[in-house]
């Protein structure tokens, strides 16, 4: 039940994560972009969550006892998980964080992974867009 439930949750928590890099590129500030990307992802993840537990509680209406549990346990563990640790526990940590959630290792840093929205003015005219 855990595995199914962690794989399925990180499919919002990674879009999740994205909009708050989209908007920390955007602006510079944790705090912005943590408030910034919950508003804009919620009813996303909201309604995600909510089609997924309502999915998995209808394994609670079968004659066996381990899809019983199985579905009740897993849509417990999704709604929780949308709200408490997407709600609470995941802004309080990244605020406490601020510059260190974007921390990356030496190797990476030269990279510079990020949303490609519009091709950067400077690199247009070096010649990397043609």
């Amino acid at each position: 039940m855990f595995c199914v439930a962690y794989g399925l949750s990180m499919d919002y928590e990674v879009f999740l994560l994205s909009r708050i890099k989209e908007e920390h590129d955007r602006t510079g500030d944790t705090g912005i972009a943590v408030a910034e990307g919950i508003r804009r992802s919620a009813p996303l993840i909201t309604a995600a969550a909510g089609i997924l537990a309502l999915s998995f509680l209808s394994y609670a209406t079968g004659g066996v006892v381990f899809l019983k549990e199985l579905g009740i346990g897993t849509a417990l563990t999704i709604l929780v998980d949308a709200t408490l640790i997407r709600v609470v526990l995941l802004p309080v940590t990244m605020r406490l964080a601020g510059r260190a959630n974007w921390w990356a290792p030496k190797p990476l840093r030269r990279f510079r992974i990020r949303e490609a929205t519009e091709p950067e003015p400077e690199r247009v005219l070096r010649g990397e867009y043609v």
